[in-house]
């Protein structure tokens, strides 16, 4: 009879023993090249590498190189034994370090994201690293690594079900299976090879070879070309890297969230809960415009601004996506868009245009920037332009470079009206929304001063009426209407879980006008 599997609470528990070889095969690789590379040129060369009367050293590094092999070793026996993890009491714990120990937690019900990342070597091993992302912190708050990946996949599924509000008892992690999905999208290969030769990257070194060649060519300096191979090189790990982060790129939705799957070598595996993605952007470059592509970037606590190629990939709702691929994303990030017709909204902002006459609202609903200040703007003030729904409000810009932005009411954290002197001189000020850091910026450009200040006090109370309604941070303690996909996989998935009765919401009620106000967030200043 098989021993009764322990509880998840109260139970600390040690990674796997293989974790620190994995995150420290370079220094032990670094060892053996320093102590071990005469002798490795003396067998090849077929001499004896022992012999101390052709060189003495030899032994003595040898000797050297194998106290320093079994002190690293044993620092990462050390370093394996000391490092342990729990789950209880609502917070995820890892404890680290043996002369410097360290104690890591993150709170369940302020968990953004998980991610499941395996780098190249996990992967032979077959084990995974588990990041958890909470909302006070500016990069990850817990790591993880290394567990199996079946482990890992179930340490993941007992955290999301315990912060979803699913589970609160003491069950076991085996009890609690990963939760079903439904895969909505795939990038093929294809086309994220189109994409990036297709990018802004591709299209700014062309104009730089073009201005070298032709600098080369008057000055008749051929030697400038040298000086141009680390550049090349690093153009080409900054493709690489690309095409690796996207490769393979899919997007499911489950009870648990958003899930997306990337890369080629190293593999990643986020899980982003619902109603946590603070801001959303589309993006169109000009060359994409042929073949109707976009991107989607998203804000999300703990994830922050990262320029590295990791932190962008984190960031990357979608790398490349033909229309449809965004309308379903958008239905996943915002399952009720607080509009009848949600899409002619939505490809009003990705391709609207207003009218070129003197009227300041474009027909199709988007509030745009007054003719006076075209000249402030002369390729995009048709472009720029809002539109509020019940339950966020939608931002246009940019006449070659499309943008479009979309923000929920209750994550607008404050606002700020911002208008300088030609602004003021145009009578045009622009509307900055503030959400957590990350790639979004949401702006409303060079709208009329009378939409800005109108504009200003309804999304004030826009937002103070959604964190009203938004009374649990346990997202399947109440579900609110959601996406076919996603209310098709919840019924699927309720009777494999142990959980609470869902008790459905009351639909969300349109907000009703209101004086003008503000809130001790949010404040008005000329810039």
């Amino acid at each position: 009879m098989s021993p009764p599997a322990a509880t998840v609470d109260g139970d600390w528990k040690r990674v796997h023993p293989a974790s620190p070889f994995v995150r420290g095969w370079v220094a032990l690789a670094a060892v053996g090249f320093f102590f071990g590379r005469d002798a490795f040129e003396r067998m090849l060369q077929g001499r004896d590498f022992l012999d101390p009367n052709l060189n003495g050293r030899v032994p003595w590094l040898l000797a050297g190189g194998a106290v320093v092999l079994l002190l690293t070793v044993g620092g990462f026996i050390l370093s394996w034994y000391f490092t342990r993890y729990q789950v209880a009491e609502g917070y995820v714990r890892v404890n680290t370090g043996f002369l410097f120990k360290q104690q890591r937690q993150a709170r369940l019900d302020r968990v953004q994201a998980i991610d499941i990342v395996q780098p190249l070597l996990a992967r032979i091993f077959g084990l995974a690293e588990l990041k958890f992302e909470v909302a006070d912190a500016g990069e990850s708050a817990v790591r993880l690594a290394y567990l199996p990946l079946h482990q890992a996949k179930q340490l993941r599924a007992t955290i999301l079900a315990r912060a979803a509000g699913v589970v609160s008892g003491p069950e076991t992690i085996e009890e609690i299976p990963e939760a079903p999905e439904h895969v909505v999208l795939a990038v093929p290969p294809g086309r994220l090879i189109g994409a990036l030769l297709l990018s802004e990257q591709t299209v700014g070194i062309l104009l730089g070879a073009a201005v070298v060649v032709t600098t080369s060519v008057l000055l008749e300096n051929n030697a400038i070309f040298l000086a141009l191979i680390p550049g090349i090189l690093g153009i080409g790990a900054a493709y690489w890297s690309s095409f690796n982060k996207g490769y393979n790129f899919t997007a499911a939705i489950s009870p648990d969230g958003i899930r997306l799957r990337y890369g080629l070598l190293d593999t990643q595996a986020q899980t982003v809960p619902p109603g946590r993605i603070q801001a959303l952007m589309v993006t169109q470059p000009p060359l994409w415009r042929v073949f109707g592509w976009y991107r989607m970037h998203v804000n999300v606590a703990g994830y922050g601004v990262s320029a590295s190629s990791e932190g962008a990939a984190r960031t990357m709702l979608l790398p490349v996506g033909l229309k449809s691929d965004v309308m379903r994303m958008m239905s996943l990030v915002l399952p009720d868009p607080g509009v009848g017709d949600p899409e002619r909204v939505f490809t009003a902002g990705l391709e609207g245009l207003a009218p070129a006459g003197p009227q300041s609202s474009a027909g199709d609903g988007f509030v745009t920037t007054p003719r006076r200040a075209r000249l402030l703007a002369p390729l995009g003030w048709r472009r720029n332009g809002f539109f509020a729904t019940r339950t966020a409000l939608v931002i246009r810009s940019g006449r070659w470079w499309r943008t479009l932005v979309l923000v929920p009411h209750q994550r607008t954290q404050s606002m700020a009206l911002q208008q300088g002197p030609l602004a003021r001189r145009f009578g045009v000020a622009d509307l900055v929304l503030h959400t957590t850091a990350g790639p979004v910026s949401p702006r409303v450009f060079q709208a009329g001063v009378e939409q800005a200040v109108e504009l200003f006090d309804q999304q004030s109370a826009r937002a103070r009426e959604a964190r009203k309604r938004q009374t649990s941070e346990q997202w399947l303690a109440q579900v609110a209407p959601q996406a076919p996909e996603v209310a098709a996989t919840v019924e699927a998935e309720q009777p494999q879980r142990p959980a609470q009765p869902v008790q459905p919401v009351q639909p969300v009620q349109p907000v009703q006008p209101v004086q003008p106000q503000t809130s001790p967030q949010e404040d008005r200043h000329n810039g």
